[in-house]
């Protein structure tokens, strides 16, 4: 077994894992409030330690584990695939209908075809009944909702102010307020679904923040992604898979010619 050869794939696989997490980053450095991510490599060992108490085989898994080749262990792997909460910029829009939220574990509730779900994409618009919804035709979730299953609606032509705790006025007249949703546990154990949406395995994970300035009307939350940082990590992770291909060539290659060539000049 040429434990050099299968250091190399581990390695390479994990770099390959990470060239994707970056491109997407990459593909939504415009897409508003989009967050990043980013991926740890550790090694099979540390991988083990953290996880064999947890393994089905209660009475084998700690000895058998004690047998393993100590070079395979060392081979990368990605140890955590996470999130970056943190704020992108705000910028200006002057669109009454763009509404920007003011810290990293608020969040707009929205329903969804597959249920409700966290947002904090504030690019809204109104649908053909007046309905206030995303970009993507999900309706956006009101404080009452859960009370009377309504919908924001606003009536048409109206003059549209929202005040800094999400009340919605149309022509200085209340007519409803957002749902901002704050996350009760860590930002961490969030997954994304895909349209900048994010499951909520349990609606007792989040509560509603009935106080606060967390929302700024005419604005829009920008990516938190640095294109020159993901730029400079796409080009080292390129460089990674060249080096790792490199070392696979010399393992398989010059490695085996070298060793057949000195067996076969071997006298008896």
């Amino acid at each position: 077994m040429q434990n050099g050869y299968y250091q190399a794939v581990g390695g390479m696989v994990a770099q390959f894992n990470r060239l994707d997490t970056i491109s997407n980053n990459l593909a939504n450095t415009n897409t508003s409030a989009y967050k990043r991510d980013d991926v740890v490599i550790g090694d099979f060992m540390n991988i083990l330690k953290n996880q064999r108490d947890e393994l089905p085989l209660e009475n084998n898994t700690k000895d058998a584990a004690k047998f393993l080749n100590r070079s395979l262990d060392r081979v990368p792997h990605i140890v955590r695939n996470y999130t970056d909460f943190s704020l992108g910029a705000m910028k200006k829009t002057d669109n009454p209908l763009d509404i920007a939220l003011t810290r990293s574990d608020r969040f707009f509730l929205v329903q969804t075809d597959s249920g409700i779900k966290m947002t904090q994409d504030g690019t809204f618009t109104l649908n053909k009944k007046g309905e206030l919804v995303t970009k993507d035709g999900f309706k956006v979730i009101g404080a009452n909702y859960f009370q009377n299953k309504q919908p924001i609606t606003i009536p048409a032509n109206s003059t549209i102010a929202v005040s800094s705790n999400g009340t919605i006025f149309a022509d200085n007249e209340e007519v409803g307020k957002l749902y901002i949703a704050k996350y009760n546990n860590n930002l961490s154990n969030l997954k994304k679904d895909g349209d900048n949406l994010y499951n909520i395995e349990n609606l007792n994970d989040i509560s509603i923040s009935n106080d606060g300035n967390f929302v700024a009307q005419g604005y829009i939350q920008t990516s938190n992604i640095n294109p020159v940082k993901e730029m400079v990590a796409l080009i080292e992770t390129n460089r990674l898979v060249e080096m790792y291909q490199k070392a696979m060539t010399s393992q398989m290659n010059d490695l085996n010619s070298d060793a057949i060539n000195k067996i076969a000049n071997t006298r008896a």
